[in-house]
């Protein structure tokens, strides 16, 4: 299989990494805010009752989780199908 046809069949597996990625690192910025948040509910952007800082620092949090755990899951997606195939899906 080329280069360009191995990027065309791995997009769907991308996809399902991608989403299986949100759903995971969902879960632990969760569990990291109950520590670190003192309170079980993050808060979103437009929750009136919570400050500036507790709402970026959440997101920024939030957002540095689900960076690492995509980049994690991307990679080990790639290892996986160039294992299976003995071509990286690039």
């Amino acid at each position: 299989m080329s280069g360009k046809a191995m990027k065309i069949a791995y997009k769907p597996v991308g996809l399902l990494l991608g989403a299986a990625a949100g759903a995971v690192s969902g879960l632990i910025f969760k569990q990291v805010w109950k520590v670190a948040g003192h309170d079980d509910d993050a808060p979103n952007a437009t929750d009136e009752d919570r400050g500036w800082t507790e709402i970026l620092i959440a997101a920024a949090i939030q957002g540095a989780i689900f960076a690492v755990v995509k980049a994690a899951v991307d990679r080990s997606g790639a290892a996986g199908v160039r294992k299976a195939t003995g071509q990286w899906p690039a």
